[in-house]
């Protein structure tokens, strides 16, 4: 691994935040409002409640989550990056000694409350972690090494693990609580999305006369190709060139820009993928 003093450095103390983050987050809202967030996560702490209906104590939260992410770190390691699995490593680690180590703290008893903003902050965890290239464990491992390597589609499969969590929440605890873990997984979500938009994909139009220019500013900002079709404007019938190109939501500001230097007289529709299938160019995690 590639030693980077003051990135790494960042990287560690927002891991560290993160996983306080994380354990307050149990001990404070997902314990007090018996809700199963999604993951490994989710499934650590149903395996905790299980073990109190059938043993004289609760099992910890450390040694479960850890044995539970053995596989996916394995994967990390072996398919994705090392850096990026050693500082994912960390979180997994210190989430669970925070919260074998945390007194349980009750801040409101009311469900929904809890839901809300026990899925807020769950989804500004995930989004800390992300931005440092880690991840809170799990199956973030599995959904990166799916999309990455193998070019496969995630969701529905993390999507069926978390109904088989919340199913068998539902029998064993009520169903209550497990609708309950489905707001919190929603509202967890949708802060991801507003936070952490790396994933998110923007598909640009440009029409322009110096469409090779801007085609190979954009592989050299991302690494992305583009498409280069001719048109005619249907008002001065002149010929023109129309740009078709798919980049990250989070380089989009910065590539419009760097278009509008090289033709100021450029039109740029910029357009929000909602669903992409083919190679698109992934940075791989370090």
């Amino acid at each position: 691994m590639k030693i980077e003093a003051k990135k790494d450095l960042r990287r560690l103390i927002t891991v560290v935040l993160a996983s306080l983050l994380m354990a307050i987050n149990i001990k404070t809202f997902v314990r007090t409002g018996g809700l199963y967030p999604g993951g490994a996560t989710g499934l650590t702490i149903l395996i905790q409640r299980i073990s109190q209906m059938y043993l004289p104590h609760e099992i910890p939260y450390s040694p479960i989550n850890i044995l539970l992410n053995a596989i996916p770190v394995y994967i990390g390691f072996r398919f994705i990056g090392k850096k990026f699995t050693f500082f994912s490593l960390i979180m997994i680690l210190l989430t669970g000694f925070f919260t074998d180590m945390m007194p349980a703290h009750v801040i409101t008893y009311d469900t929904l409350l809890i839901a809300v903003f026990g899925g807020i902050i769950n989804g500004v965890v995930i989004s800390l972690c992300l931005s440092v290239d880690a991840t809170t464990g799990g199956t973030d491992f599995i959904a990166i090494y799916l999309s990455q390597k193998r070019g496969m589609e995630t969701w529905n499969l993390i999507l069926g693990f978390n109904v088989l969590i919340l199913g068998a929440a539902g029998v064993l605890f009520g169903w209550d609580k497990a609708l309950y873990s489905i707001v919190f997984q929603y509202v967890s979500t949708q802060t991801l999305h507003t936070l952490y938009r790396d994933f998110q994909r923007q598909t640009l139009f440009v029409v322009t006369d110096k469409a090779e220019e801007i085609a190979k500013m954009i592989f050299d900002e991302t690494h992305h190709g583009a498409s280069i079709m001719h048109a005619e404007g249907s008002h001065e019938h002149k010929d023109h060139q129309v740009l078709y190109s798919v980049i990250a939501t989070d380089s989009a500001r910065h590539v419009i820009k760097r278009i509008r230097d090289i033709d100021a007289h450029a039109f740029v529709n910029s357009i929000r993928t909602t669903e992409l299938s083919g190679r698109f160019y992934m940075k791989p995690k370090d």
